[in-house]
């Protein structure tokens, strides 16, 4: 993989059940001037009621040993230990798909290798007009290591995706847009961070909805994807199935009788 520029990790609390902190949705932002890796994180209590006084913000910059890949330092590496990095790399991105909530990718910058497979991993792509994003593994006589070659034709089609990787293609947002690898481009702002705010607005608009409806739709698109439509439809059933018992459904159904917002608890 070549280097991704930076990553910008946001997690916004109210979410469907998961291991870790339960976030309800994750924003990745790839793309900045040096290849530092920054983690921002607001944390909310679980459920839509959470009072906004309970909110965290942490935010670090990782630099030195801790920076984004060095292609310098790989050039060092035996073949071995070049195989269990990507490995580890691999391992990492399928954890990012994964997540059983939806998550967002912000490219403000470039994202080149597997700071597009990071961004591939992710359900929804929003990078600003001047970004910069290709998989150029080619140009190092390899190939995307992190899901590049099965994650990127699914999502822009077998040919086209073979152009790019053939061509080791470098694309801004407008042409990422015109080919279907983002969901939406925007104009760059004065702070770098257009992108950014793009895919907050869009969190705005996930977070009142239920959240363990959220996961099992996420469940049901994903593995019916990889099906045929029968197989599919029956995936779509077993996973209506699972939110019929749940308090969010009754809940769901009284604020709408009762003309009010939900107050969704992920139970």
């Amino acid at each position: 993989m070549a280097a991704a520029a930076g990553l910008l990790r946001a997690s916004v609390g109210l979410a469907a059940a998961s291991s870790l902190h339960r976030p309800g949705l994750e924003l990745r932002r790839v793309g900045a001037a040096a290849a530092a890796v920054a983690f921002f994180s607001v944390r909310r209590r679980y459920g839509s009621e959470a009072r906004e006084e309970e909110e965290e913000l942490r935010v670090r910059y990782l630099d030195d040993e801790h920076k984004g890949a060095d292609l310098k330092e790989r050039a060092k590496m035996h073949s071995s230990e070049v195989s269990s990095f990507v490995s580890k790399a691999r391992a990492a991105v399928n954890e990012m798909a994964n997540l059983p909530v939806p998550t967002i990718a912000a490219l403000d910058g470039i994202a080149l290798g597997g700071g597009l497979e990071l961004a591939l991993a992710c359900d929804i792509r929003v990078a600003a007009s001047s970004a910069k994003m290709g998989l150029v593994e080619t140009k190092l006589a390899i190939i995307p290591g992190a899901g590049g070659t099965q994650r990127l034709p699914r999502t822009i089609g077998a040919s086209l995706a073979k152009e790019l990787i053939f061509s080791a293609r470098v694309v801004d947002g407008e042409e990422a847009k015109s080919i279907g690898l983002i969901s939406h481009v925007v104009q760059q702002n004065e702070a770098g961070d257009a992108a950014y705010r793009r895919a907050l607005a869009l969190a705005r608009e996930f977070l009142p909805q239920g959240p363990l409806a959220m996961r099992v739709a996420k469940l049901a698109i994903n593995q019916g994807m990889e099906v045929d439509l029968v197989t599919g439809l029956a995936i779509e059933e077993a996973c209506y199935a699972q939110t019929i018992p749940t308090k969010d459904r009754i809940e769901g159904l009284l604020a709408f009788k009762e003309k009010r917002p939900p107050r969704y608890k992920g139970e």
